[in-house]
């Protein structure tokens, strides 16, 4: 250990605390990525023991080394491994694993995930403690978007997210395992939420070989739903990461199309539908209009996305549909078709109707779209910008500011109050189009009286 105060101390200091700003700081000023505490333990380790993986990530990229061997023979990625954390496994291995991860310890590591995922969180617990009580178990955040397990017995504690690790591992290893198992993995927790779920697909989203891609959607004629509904996520994840591959859509379309007017099960069929509407296809709107009266709302709620023309006309099918849309009885639908509707001049009447009362609905998430669709529509009418106004009274500062927007767009002369009662913005709005409107509207303002001055004279 360091003298009191020095670099390393400073640095395990900041690990402990969460404090991902400072430990960047003190590793850019150069304490060693290394340092370790009074037992030994280097900050890597503490940081892996608790679960932070900001704090991982940034001791990584400062240098720290995720396979120097400890006076008990682990490493700081065999504990990230053993811990369950899938985040901060990821954290630990880095993107260059293949060059620096062994064969012999990689297939030690994946040893220790089979055993933690075959066996089960509690039962390897129990092993490890002797304790015959009752395990604990909470779901946490292991990261930004995924859950997992935490288990705790006998005061361990582990988080159950072994399967995302295995098949991490493996790839990073080069021994992936087959598709029909990792899918098997996947949906065991059948939460697209899930680590597990999370980390295979978006190995297999990666994979971009014929045969291997063609294992995958052969799911989609599964018995279980979850192997449907785990392909549907697939298909539409690959909607946002292939965009600039030359066959990108292509064959998942033609997958989808067909597989539209296949599915029996409503909720895989949303997932579908959904995933349909990421892509550009002839087929869209034959999708659309064949589920438009689907007795699932989940399905009715895709469907406004069908008709999506890019600026150009609805077809008069496909107007049809929409207005009966705006009107259905599911809150959902109707936001959804509105969104879709708000350019139409023929369907416009039909969504301000639709969208005045959802201003006032008891629940804030709805009221917030609701004043957002309408402060964005070309709906230039008096009811709208009183609409508007009416909501600068609302207690969600967001509502607020989508109305203060909405008014500044129509040039309506209450936009200056209006800015004024949406009130300070914290950190967050730097990027946003909405405060800046404000200016705009002074800007064509003073256009305005310039010009008229300049008339008058």
């Amino acid at each position: 250990m360091e003298e009191n105060g020095g670099p390393g101390v400073r640095l395990l200091a900041a690990v402990r605390a969460g404090d991902v700003d400072r430990v960047r700081d003190l590793l850019g000023e150069g304490a060693d990525p290394d340092a370790v505490d009074e037992h030994g333990l280097p900050a890597l380790c503490v940081a892996v023991a608790a679960y932070d993986a900001p704090v991982v990530r940034a001791l990584r990229e400062g240098g720290a080394a995720p396979d120097r061997v400890l006076p008990d023979g682990t490493t700081p990625l065999w504990r990230a491994v053993d811990g369950g954390s899938h985040a901060v496994f990821e954290a630990v291995l880095g993107e260059e694993a293949p060059l620096w991860l062994s064969a012999s310890r990689g297939a030690a590591l994946i040893a220790l995930a089979t055993d933690w995922y075959e066996t089960g969180a509690a039962e390897v617990l129990r092993r490890r403690t002797g304790a015959t009580g009752p395990v604990a178990t909470v779901r946490v955040e292991d990261d930004e978007y995924d859950w997992v397990d935490e288990v705790s017995l006998g005061g361990l504690v582990v988080r159950a997210g072994h399967g995302a690790i295995l098949s991490t591992l493996e790839a990073a290893c080069r021994i992936p395992a087959p598709v029909d198992e990792l899918i098997a993995r996947a949906v065991r927790q059948p939460d697209g939420e899930h680590v597990d779920w999370s980390a295979v697909r978006w190995l297999l989203v990666r994979r971009r070989d014929d045969a291997f891609w063609s294992a995958v959607v052969a799911h989609r004629h599964h018995p279980d739903p979850a192997h449907r509904r785990f392909v549907a996520d697939c298909l539409r994840t690959r909607s946002f990461c292939d965009v600039d591959h030359p066959q990108y859509g292509k064959r998942e379309t033609e997958v989808l199309a067909a597989w539209s007017a296949e599915e029996t099960d409503s909720g895989v069929l949303a997932e579908v539908l959904g995933a349909f509407t990421e892509y550009e296809h002839p087929g869209l709107e034959a999708a659309g209009l064949r589920h438009a009266g689907h007795p699932d709302p989940r399905v009715r709620r895709e469907v406004p996305y069908a008709f999506l023309t890019n600026g150009g006309p609805l077809s008069p099918a496909g107007r049809e549909v929409l207005r009966s849309l705006v009107r259905d009885p599911d809150t959902e639908v109707r936001l959804r078709a509105c969104w879709v509707s708000a350019g139409d001049e023929t369907l416009r009447p039909e969504v301000t109707r639709a969208l005045l009362p959802m201003t006032e609905d008891p629940d804030p998430a709805v009221r917030r779209r609701a004043t957002g669709i309408l402060a964005a529509s070309p709906d230039r009418t008096p009811a709208v910008a009183d609409a508007l106004t009416a909501m600068l009274d609302a207690d969600d500062q967001l509502v607020r500011l989508e109305a203060a927007w909405g008014l500044a767009r129509r040039d309506d002369p209450r936009t200056e109050e209006a800015y004024e009662r949406v009130g300070p913005l914290g950190p967050g709005f730097e990027h946003d189009h909405r405060p800046g409107e404000l200016l705009h509207y002074r800007w064509r303002r003073q256009d305005a009286e310039a010009e008229a001055s300049a008339t008058a004279s």
